[in-house]
């Protein structure tokens, strides 16, 4: 099975992940590919392949003779799709892409238009796999997951290719945050890893956001409008007031590249309570405190101007910036470099606007880069992957396993 049948098959699962759940995965949808990859790493050779009961998936490759002194690798990836669009009945199909506009779906006039998609020209004359515009495609992550494992079972075809134990992970829940919260470290055996679970071909990234949620809770007075006058305390003007508060121009509609921002992702409520529930994000680790503390000092103003309990804020932090625990090992950085110039491939060293189970991973012992897997348009309908990017990034991988 090539690269691109495994993550057409992969994506017929559903296996979003729910923000709201309260169980391991949050979704037991998850654990029925994850059942299905523990049992084709078995058949292609790897050895004790199992999900375990979190639905974690493990297996290792032993090293080839003579490499047994070779430190292992990890190659990490996630099966879950994002739940910011929808992820059940994906309709998969291959495109020969030779420019212009691509219809998505003729029924319901639904285009991905190049000029709104300004990514697809440097893709023409190659083959895109789209959706119907009705759901994600799930190439973040499947496209790792696809990719990792046509590697390793490549690496089991050609034994004459030299490689130390190559231990392969494949992580639920990565897109709520909590991919890494039961990740066996210890028992994955391996001293260094990479995720593989990147955008566009080439991008090679050890530096992320560090990220906090914020959840901002409004106490109201609710009083017949007839009779309010110097007694209501509308907790939906109190939260939009607390909005306003906040820098404008440090949202993620004008920021980019090591630029942090607060992002209002959720308001909801009435006179009497209010939620406003944001993400904290920033590269810097002190500008990221300043931000967390910007936010309680915004709570503070407001509870001087409205009476003290009437803004509530709490803040959890999710992940930091993995640069700190890559920068001793920065080896990592320079051996996929070469993978992916063996491949043919430019690599692009950029920051993540965002998060992987590598930057957790890092903290938890694991120095953990991340590599692309060549998907564009993440967690929407107009997601996409090359053909040619996947057979790409298997390459790479090959490459990256090797002993020298």
């Amino acid at each position: 099975m090539n690269v691109t049948e495994r993550f057409l098959r992969y994506v017929s699962f559903d296996t979003q992940s729910d923000e709201a759940g309260t169980t391991t995965p949050t979704t037991e949808k998850q654990k029925v590919l994850g059942a299905a990859l523990a049992a084709e790493l078995s058949q292609i050779g790897l050895q004790n392949a199992h999900m375990d009961q979190y639905g974690y998936v493990y297996a290792a490759l032993p090293a080839t003779p003579g490499c047994e002194g070779v430190p292992c690798m990890g190659l990490i990836a996630h099966m879950d799709t994002s739940p910011d669009a929808p992820g059940a009945d994906v309709r998969a199909r291959i495109v020969d892409y030779r420019g212009g506009d691509i219809v998505l779906n003729e029924e319901k006039n639904l285009v991905m238009r190049e000029k709104e998609f300004e990514s697809l020209a440097k893709y023409r004359g190659q083959r895109l796999i789209v959706t119907d515009g009705t759901t994600l495609l799930g190439a973040d992550d499947k496209a790792g997951v696809a990719e990792i494992i046509s590697a390793v079972e490549y690496l089991t075809a050609h034994p004459e290719i030299p490689h130390g134990r190559i231990a392969v992970g494949i992580t639920p829940d990565e897109e709520v945050g909590q991919g890494s919260d039961h990740f066996n470290v210890e028992g994955f055996g391996a001293s260094v890893a990479y995720t593989v679970d990147g955008g566009e071909l080439g991008e090679l990234e050890y530096e992320n956001f560090n990220a906090a949620n914020a959840g901002v809770f409004i106490h109201g007075v609710n009083i017949h409008p007839g009779s309010a006058k110097n007694k209501l305390k509308n907790a939906l003007l109190i939260g939009v007031e607390f909005a306003g508060l906040l820098p404008p121009a440090e949202t993620p509609a004008h920021t980019e590249g090591y630029e942090g921002f607060y992002h209002l992702h959720n308001m909801r409520g009435d006179e009497t309570q209010t939620e406003l529930h944001f993400l904290i994000r920033d590269h810097d680790r002190e500008k990221f405190e300043a931000k967390k503390q910007f936010l309680t000092q915004a709570a503070d103003f407001l509870n001087a101007k409205y009476g003290k309990g009437t803004v509530e804020v709490v803040i959890k932090d999710s992940y930091y910036n993995m640069k700190e625990q890559i920068e001793p090992h920065m080896y990592l950085i320079h051996r996929a470099r070469a993978a992916m110039e063996k491949a043919g491939v430019k690599p692009l060293e950029v920051p993540i606007r965002g998060g992987t189970d590598g930057a957790r991973l890092s903290y938890m012992g694991l120095p953990c880069p991340n590599l692309s897997t060549g998907g564009v348009n993440f967690h929407g309908v107009h997601e996409y992957i090359p053909v040619e990017s996947m057979e790409k990034m298997v390459e790479v991988l090959i490459h990256l396993a090797t002993a020298e």
